[in-house]
């Protein structure tokens, strides 16, 4: 497994767990919008920019913040990469 495919799968059992409990893992898609389809509210995505940070040792306080970086499990897996460089 790639260092992609690891964020990846790490994100999606995460958002399965946290905010989708009983879908199964072959339904949601890694492009699917987790803002725009309600899943993540902005006081989610706190939350979920936290974790993020604390999961994959990235110093949120220090980097550029998007909620864009967090609209799908894809671009939360390019924003990991980006900023911790894997």
């Amino acid at each position: 497994m790639t260092t992609t495919e690891s964020i990846t799968e790490a994100v999606k059992a995460h958002i399965l767990a946290e905010y989708l409990p009983g879908t199964p893992r072959e339904e949601l898609e890694t492009s699917y919008d987790l803002l725009d389809n309600g899943v993540v509210s902005s006081l989610d995505l706190l939350v979920l920019i936290t974790w993020v940070g604390q999961r994959f040792q990235i110093p949120i306080d220090d980097v550029e913040l998007s909620p864009d970086s967090f609209r799908t499990i894809d671009t939360i897996s390019e924003f990991v990469e980006r900023t911790t460089g894997k």
